[in-house]
């Protein structure tokens, strides 16, 4: 048995055999782990010990009593800006550097029950900024599938441990594309549900208005297995929505007819690497054989999505980032009057992105500016929510690009906007609060992974696992990394 090939599905039904016991295949991945995370990093910290004690409760536990879930004994990583109990939560920020979370997140909560293997915590673009998690305080991430290019960001770390092999599914958080750009670049499928589909309290916030927490797996029938268990309305988190929640696997299917889905034509514009469209284009040809009925569709504001959150999200961040002053938690250098301790903690333990953005968005919400941008940007915001809910007037799914260009070497993009504009097909999706995933769609021939986006209406998670498992067994791809 090769752990490497081993999806979320096929583990479970071993465990249910017999055939292998949680602490197997914890050891397995921990293996993997010291195999390759000195090459890769997706690991800031792995928790062995910790995991062996897991593993070995679980095994006592389904001999006692014989319960099963999709998820138990499955080994997982975990993005460090998300809260587990008695674990460093960094946000691969110094200034969180020896903070431990003192409660578990909803989403661990949640997963606790079920009973999954946590391997460790992953790395992240520093407060979960960036497109690359180049960002990081503690070194970046490099891409499985070329270790001289960036996985993706912010949820680089996550993307890379499903990648690599080290996990089996990890769990990450997207605020402008953080779970489906990784996803895309390093080869794995990336679900962002619905804003207010799974809770956010114990996720340490950025842009509370459009983080949102979501998976990663290597299939789409593990990802629709994966969301289950972490779904659903949270009294902690007042976002959190009361809706009903379907069974994700009893939607895959291998069959689109009748499914209508929109090609919006502003996501396949000047720029947009060939390789990247070719495979977007045979994708798009796989759907109509499936029996998909496609046509064009125009998102007019779409264009615009990048500048406002730009503004919309440094006015959160300055906000949210408020709290981080050296005296509550967190970092605290000294200074001989407050001011000083404000100024010395936040200068040493913020790094230059983050400080950009605090600075931008403290701009942009100050007394005689807010109209003229803040404003402005929120009423870009609600153009491209009438956008989308046009289209899925008419449509079930709209399918896009996830990236313009595959992964990017390290050491490629020298100024912020650039990196900015990675967020170009991604970040609608955020603006608009509707549910998006990653699947992966081929390779460029130099053998760099690129994803097809699909995009879904509000809480309809269920047509997205429809179409990606159907398109996934279409193109029966067998990506894995060299490593």
């Amino acid at each position: 048995m090769n752990f490497t090939d081993l999806t979320i599905k096929s583990a479970s039904e071993l465990i249910a055999k017999k055939e292998v016991s949680a602490k197997e295949l914890a050891e397995m991945s921990l293996e993997r782990i010291k195999e390759v995370d000195d090459k890769v990093h997706a690991f800031l910290y792995v928790a062995e010990k910790e995991a062996m004690e897991q593993a070995d409760e679980v095994d006592r536990m389904i001999i006692a009593d014989n319960e099963n879930f999709a998820l138990t004994g499955i080994p997982y990583s975990v993005k460090d800006c998300i809260l587990v109990k008695g674990m460093k939560a960094t946000a691969a920020s110094k200034i969180l550097e020896n903070y431990v979370a003192p409660y578990d997140a909803t989403v661990i909560e949640k997963l606790k029950k079920v009973s999954p293997v946590m391997m460790g915590k992953t790395n992240l673009d520093e407060f979960a900024m960036g497109a690359s998690t180049l960002y990081s305080a503690y070194g970046p991430t490099k891409n499985p599938y070329d270790l001289s290019r960036v996985p993706g960001g912010s949820s680089g770390g996550s993307a890379a441990s499903v990648a690599s092999g080290e996990v089996i599914f990890s769990i990450g958080s997207d605020t402008f594309g953080s779970i489906r750009q990784p996803a895309s670049f390093c080869g794995v499928v990336g679900m962002k549900p619905t804003y207010g589909r799974v809770s956010r309290f114990g996720l340490i916030a950025m842009c509370s208005s459009m983080d949102q927490i979501g998976v990663f797996t290597r299939t789409v029938e593990d990802a629709a297995l994966a969301l289950q268990m972490i779904v659903g309305q949270d009294v902690k988190d007042s976002t959190s929505l009361p809706k009903l929640v379907p069974d994700y696997s009893a939607a895959l299917s291998e069959d689109l007819k009748g499914m209508k889905i929109g090609i919006p034509k502003e996501f396949f514009v000047e720029g947009i690497d060939p390789e990247v469209r070719a495979i977007v284009e045979n994708a798009i040809k796989q759907v109509e054989a499936l029996g998909a009925e496609v046509s064009e569709v125009s998102l007019p504001n779409v264009p615009y999505s990048v500048p406002a959150y730009y503004i919309i999200a440094p006015v959160e961040i300055s906000a949210n980032l408020s709290r981080y002053d050296g005296i509550r938690y967190g970092l605290s250098v000294p200074g001989k009057t407050l001011e000083e301790v404000y100024y010395n903690s936040r200068s040493q333990g913020l790094g230059a992105e983050v400080k950009r953005r605090i600075m931008i968005g403290t701009y942009a919400s100050s007394a005689g500016y807010y109209d003229a941008y803040y404003k402005k940007a929120k009423q870009i915001e609600s153009l491209v929510q009438q956008d989308f809910k046009s289209a899925f007037d008419k449509f079930d799914l709209l399918l896009t690009p996830v990236s313009p260009k595959p992964a990017f070497k390290i050491d490629e993009k020298k100024d912020p906007v650039s990196m900015y504009l990675e967020d170009v097909f991604t970040g609608p999706i955020n603006l608009a609060g509707v549910p998006a995933m990653s699947v992966p769609g081929g390779l460029t021939k130099s053998g760099l992974p690129v994803g097809v986006q699909l995009i879904a209406n509000h809480f309809a998670e269920e047509k997205l696992f429809q179409a990606g498992h159907a398109l996934e067994k279409s193109l029966n791809l067998k990506l894995k990394p060299n490593l």
